[in-house]
């Protein structure tokens, strides 16, 4: 098992500011209070076993993180004690209605799988044909319907399997067999004046058809996605390389996000998006900009979360884009994304007030029977600013002072 050390390894190379020295963090703006209560990790486990059951991993640091095989083993949520505050979001309302099979079955989560693209000539979100709208979306029925089997679990980890059937917009169909293990993370823990909880998702698809997966036909890619809940003075974190190639994010998803939501520190290397669940609106970083970790911090909650995930050095096949329209290049999409939810129009309501953060691995370009796998790692540390402030800097190349100011 790879050590919580490890966050802070993966990006020190490419982090612009972890060689300066040290200075102390500048005193920040009294926080504002959290939008809503937070419920207990016990509450919403009792809450979550109303309808199915619920398996707990637990860590040495007291952390735990509640998996569900009956919502296609999503992590749920996670806190840093039984008693902590739960730090994934959960759609009650939507799991209380006890529906399926709707457009988007949201029951929340903060690591779920899912498979890319999402939009485009090779996009699975939208039946063959059909215009690139919020009418015709229609998450794939295979990944968000039905319980996963598991087939091993001990204390700190449970692995699933499912087999799935998808098809493209472009009539393309994939035959994709899943393996997909949940560990609460041991190792070196952050300084003994915080609290802390640590997981991973290793996400693996195999090629189960008879033919290879192509760039004519398409490709698809491994996609994980965590949501939290909002709150007023939360925000997302995401660096990237000033002297990086491409566009250094593209906020185009769902209109242009405002300057106001979206500040981007070009020279720093870091961009800062509002974390409110209140307006709807995505960003994206390309692979020749992203780096392999990001993040939120909500001050009202004296709460830093990390995001790290497998991110290869060349991906030859690209990415894939899930922009919804047509595409002149299919393998040109991003790596990492943020969503802040809000309405879906005017008089419309949201798809329940969340933000995201995501990961996703490089096209898949398999033969039969060819496997890749895709990590996805997340850690939630609550502590005083002097707790958070060399980790944020470390692992995100930026001072807390910086991101609340």
């Amino acid at each position: 098992m790879r050590s919580w050390l490890l966050l802070l390894s993966l990006c020190l190379p490419g982090c612009a500011t972890v060689d300066r020295p040290a200075e102390t963090a500048k005193p920040s703006p009294p926080a504002p209070a959290p939008s809503m209560p937070r419920a207990t990790f016990e509450d919403e486990v009792a809450f979550l076993k109303r309808s199915s059951p619920v398996t707990i991993l637990a860590s040495d640091s007291g952390g735990r993180v509640a998996v569900s095989p009956a919502l296609q083993g999503r992590v749920m949520t996670s806190a840093v004690s039984s008693q902590g505050a739960s730090l994934g979001w959960i759609n009650h309302p939507f799991i209380e209605a006890g529906k399926t099979g709707t457009a988007f079955d949201n029951y929340g989560g903060e690591d779920r799988f899912w498979l890319g693209p999402e939009g485009g000539q090779f996009g699975l979100y939208f039946p063959p044909h059909t215009p690139f709208d919020v009418a015709s979306w229609q998450t794939p029925h295979a990944m968000q319907e039905g319980e996963w089997d598991v087939k091993s679990r001990d204390a700190a980890h449970v692995t699933f399997a499912r087999t799935m059937h998808v098809q493209s917009w472009s009539g393309t169909a994939f035959d994709v067999a899943v393996e997909r293990t949940v560990r609460a993370r041991f190792g070196a823990a952050p300084p003994a004046s915080s609290k802390w909880v640590a997981f991973e998702s290793d996400n693996a698809v195999t090629n189960a058809g008879a033919r290879p997966w192509t760039r004519e036909t398409g490709l698809l890619s491994i996609w994980i996605l965590g949501m939290y809940a909002p709150a007023a003075d939360a925000r997302v974190v995401v660096p990237f390389d000033p002297a990086g190639s491409g566009p250094v994010v593209n906020d185009a998803y769902f209109g242009k996000i405002p300057p106001e939501r979206l500040r981007v520190h070009e020279r720093e290397g870091w961009m800062g998006f509002v974390a409110d669940g209140q307006q709807r609106g995505k960003l994206g970083v390309g692979p020749g900009r992203a780096r392999a970790s990001l993040g939120s911090f909500t001050p009202s909650l004296a709460l830093l979360t990390l995001v790290t995930y497998d991110k290869p050095a060349h991906a030859g096949s690209g990415y894939v884009n899930s922009a919804w329209a047509q595409q002149p290049d299919p393998y040109g999409g991003d790596v990492v994304n943020a969503y802040n939810d809000g309405p879906l129009g005017p008089g419309k309501p949201s798809l329940g007030g969340f933000y995201e953060i995501e990961s996703s691995s490089p096209a898949l370009a398999l033969a039969p029977g060819e496997t890749a796998r895709h990590v996805h790692t997340t850690l939630h540390v609550v502590g005083d600013v002097a707790s958070l402030e060399p980790l944020a800097r470390a692992v995100l190349g930026v001072s807390l002072a910086d991101v609340t100011r």
